[in-house]
């Protein structure tokens, strides 16, 4: 489980992601790069890092579901995940 300053950073980095996408579009299609330094480091999407929704870990992410291995695992055992079974041959 990854502390929860860590999930709480990520999501505040989310939300202003979202919150900027409009205008920094608009200033790339200027062109206008002065404008686009003057907005916060956060807002820029590369500096989003796939985590798991539900512990935070950021290995072993998987974007398909949104959980990493481990929890995709526990979910799926618990047939939490429509369609997905443990696969026996």
């Amino acid at each position: 489980m990854a502390k929860e300053s860590v999930k709480a950073r990520q999501r505040k980095r989310e939300k202003m992601v979202a919150k900027f996408a409009e205008k920094r579009a608009a200033l790339k299609a200027e062109g206008d790069y002065a404008a686009l330094d003057q907005l916060p480091r956060n807002a820029s999407p590369v500096r989003l890092k796939n985590r798991c929704q539900l512990s935070g870990r950021p290995k072993g992410y998987m974007r398909h579901f949104g959980v990493c291995r481990n929890m995709f695992r526990d979910l799926a055992l618990a047939g939490k995940i429509p369609g997905v079974r443990k696969a026996s041959w």
